[in-house]
């Protein structure tokens, strides 16, 4: 949808869908705030009105964001929303924080395109430039730490992504007409445990969302020492551009509410993007399920609405287990050898929580031990030697399983790896790279969950689930989910 579907932003507004919630934001000319489409405030006339696909394109017409309904805390946009290629894979690095600390230049360089072509992608298909989308990232951040912690000003400015104290409050008093200081008087920041050393904050999601199914996956999935599930609870060690500690995700209230080691603030921007990756938190559950249901998948939409398409929270890591398993599928387990790696030759951190106890290892340290090592850890030879190759190509930059890259160019490149096949590689794809089409038709537990004597079979009853078919697929798989996989 764009801004000029305004018959259905007016009924979507009326209604307060939350379905529509992040999907587009309303801008009111006579006080220059704009909102999401659930704001509890009363609605302005149709002539009052603006209609933006962003919370970018609404500051940079000079709209403030509302401070009740925080368009800082609304759900980000499905990536099968996004409009090109190149415009997506921006979009997704600089929401993570690509340009907290490096420039257009250098972002367009690693995209492989002049900085002068991405700064028209950009305008062209947001309407924004990839500063001005930067910076709305990090004042809304910054906006959200405010109000929700008792961090320092000092610490928030940081931790938001911008390189100093004075330009923080020179862009929010300039954006937003008041400083940082003044937007907390009267309000009750609630997140921080000194006690924990973390703070807590919220990732908000367009309801139904299958938490127990989610958190079910993660725990068949779970490596010992790196994550654990139980219950309603997620937790992991993480490591991200050096900075290590520790996450706890449960779901309470209509959001997932996160506690982040505060050792991990800095690098706040892409944990909160890993994690929306991880829970597939920026989804349209209801299009979705629609879709599934019309393609006769009724009864499994109706055990699991609003099931999220597990994504990953490190690409390699991903791999690693991948291929050490011999499969990708959601809740497929792991086993020894994965647990005897990830011990091994991660490294050990201390949590404060008994069942984390170190970090999973990086396609670095994975391709300084080299295939020897991973033999006497118990790898098969063949497997062996591919995870090697792909920790090389990883650690070199050669390729990057993000979300918004090539889908099916990494797919490709996954397959030319001797020990990788096409149902791993287009698994992988599928999670890494959150690619909501993908569908590995030559997975025999996918064949026989779906009733189908074959592949060709398979691919023509999945006509009816596109471009959906990843989540069709997860539906099946825990459907049937106690048959064993095909290596």
């Amino acid at each position: 949808m764009t801004p000029n579907d305004s018959h259905i932003f007016v009924q979507a507004l009326s209604a307060r869908d939350a379905r529509f919630d992040g999907v587009f934001f309303v801008g009111i000319t006579t006080t220059r705030i704009y909102c999401r489409p659930v704001c509890p405030s009363r609605a302005a006339r149709n002539q009052h009105r603006r209609f933006f696909s962003s919370a970018a394109a609404a500051e940079t017409a000079g709209f403030r964001p509302c401070l009740r309904c925080r368009p800082e805390l609304a759900p980000g946009c499905a990536l099968c929303d996004a409009v090109s290629r190149l415009a997506s894979t921006a979009v997704h690095r600089i929401s993570a924080g690509a340009l907290n600390e490096r420039s257009v230049g250098q972002l367009a360089s690693e995209l492989g395109v002049s900085e002068r072509h991405l700064r028209r992608a950009l305008d062209r298909e947001i309407g924004v430039s990839p500063v001005e989308l930067a910076q709305t990232h990090r004042l809304l951040l910054a906006k959200r730490l405010l109000a929700d912690t008792r961090l320092s000003v000092t610490t928030i400015a940081f931790a938001s992504g911008f390189q100093s104290l004075r330009r923080f409050n020179s862009v929010f008093r300039e954006r937003y007409g008041l400083s940082p200081t003044s937007l907390r008087q009267g309000r009750v920041a609630r997140s921080q445990s000194h006690e924990r050393d973390t703070v807590a904050l919220t990732l908000a999601y367009r309801p139904p969302l299958a938490w127990d199914a989610l958190v079910a996956l993660l725990r068949a999935d779970a490596i010992t020492g790196v994550e654990v599930a139980e219950e309603n609870r997620y937790a992991r060690t993480v490591r991200i551009d050096g900075r290590t500690g520790v996450i706890v995700a449960e779901n309470a209230s209509g959001n997932v509410k996160i506690d982040v080691s505060l050792s991990l603030l800095p690098v706040l921007m892409p944990l909160l993007a890993r994690l929306r990756h991880l829970f597939d938190l920026d989804a349209e559950p209801a299009t979705v399920d629609t879709r599934l249901e019309q393609g006769g998948l009724q009864s499994l939409v109706a055990q699991r609405r609003g099931l999220r398409l597990l994504g990953t929270f490190d690409a390699f890591e991903l791999v690693l287990r991948a291929l050490l398993a011999g499969r990708a599928r959601p809740g497929a387990g792991s086993n020894a050898v994965v647990a005897r790696v990830f011990s091994a030759l991660g490294q050990p951190i201390e949590t404060g929580i008994a069942s984390l106890s170190h970090l999973a290892p990086t396609a670095d340290r994975i391709a300084e031990a080299g295939p020897a090592r991973l033999k006497d850890l118990g790898v098969a030879s063949r497997r062996a030697d591919a995870i090697s190759r792909v920790a090389r190509i990883v650690a070199d930059g050669q390729l990057r399983l993000e979300p918004g890259s090539d889908a099916l160019g990494s797919r490709d490149a996954l397959i030319e790896i001797d020990g990788i096949s096409d149902r791993l590689a287009t698994t992988i794809v599928m999670r890494a790279l959150r690619w909501p089409d993908a569908f590995p038709a030559s997975d025999v537990s996918l064949q026989r969950a779906a009733g189908v004597p074959n592949m060709r079979s398979l691919l023509d009853r999945a006509e009816d689930w596109r471009p959906w078919r990843a989540y069709a697929a997860l539906h099946l798989w825990i459907n049937g989910e106690d048959r064993p996989c095909a290596p």
